[in-house]
């Protein structure tokens, strides 16, 4: 499959409704407005060639660039691709999903996750902080760094109230990702979720809310599922 035919195909499933949905979200034209399931229709193809899955996230088209999260195979990710990536991640879909699943999975998961949190541009931190959030979903507690991710906790603690709009977002779902897979850490994380409370993030247009991190943990808990890990965080 080639990359316009692949392009022509995004466009045909593009709607009017799901792009203004997007734009309301935060998206950036160049896109189509092309609903993810419908869009997983393609992964199978796309996936067979490593290269049209890359030159997807070039094109600069937020439907394009999703696909290409869907399909790249994160294990041949270099640091380069991905800071190059990560520098076009021009909202929140992009930068908290597409980059951070790719770059979790990557060997480069930690380093780049700990330099993206430092950055003054609101999008590659908030990249940085899920990077790290969906690292700790799919890896083994025995090859976590338990200190690191206990400072992390207390940089939340301490700064989350007072961090751009959608770093606190990342924040909070750091919180609830140590709290729900990291068993050693369940209740320190739990007790940051208490003392951090209710975190405001403004959503602008739209029906989306923040989950409250003590609910979120604890009913993860009550399902029984506490430290259980994913097989992947590209979904």
């Amino acid at each position: 499959m080639m990359l316009d035919e692949v392009m022509g195909k995004l466009e045909a499933m593009g709607s009017e409704q799901t792009k203004l949905t997007f734009l309301r979200h935060g998206a950036h034209e160049p896109l189509f407005g092309v609903k993810v399931g419908d869009m997983k229709k393609l992964v199978k193809d796309v996936k067979k060639d490593q290269a049209l899955a890359r030159a997807l996230f070039d094109t600069g088209n937020s439907d394009a660039m999703y696909l290409a999260g869907l399909t790249v195979d994160p294990r041949t990710a270099t640091k380069q691709m991905l800071q190059d990536w990560v520098t076009k991640a021009s909202w929140y879909m992009l930068a908290e999903y597409t980059v951070a699943w790719i770059a979790a999975e990557s060997p480069h998961a930690v380093e780049l996750a700990k330099q993206w949190i430092d950055s003054p541009d609101e999008m590659i931190a908030t990249c940085g902080w899920s990077t790290y959030s969906n690292y700790l979903t799919i890896t083994p507690d025995e090859a976590l760094d338990r200190e690191e991710i206990r400072g992390l906790l207390h940089r939340v603690e301490s700064t989350i109230h007072h961090e751009r709009n959608r770093v606190r977002y990342t924040m909070n779902g750091f919180v609830i990702a140590v709290g729900a897979s990291v068993v050693a850490l369940h209740e320190e994380a739990l007790a940051v979720a208490a003392a951090i409370g209710k975190v405001d993030v403004h959503v602008g247009q739209t029906a989306c809310k923040v989950p409250l991190a003590t609910e979120y943990i604890r009913k993860v808990e009550e399902a029984g599922k506490t430290g259980k890990k994913k097989k992947t965080c590209i979904c």
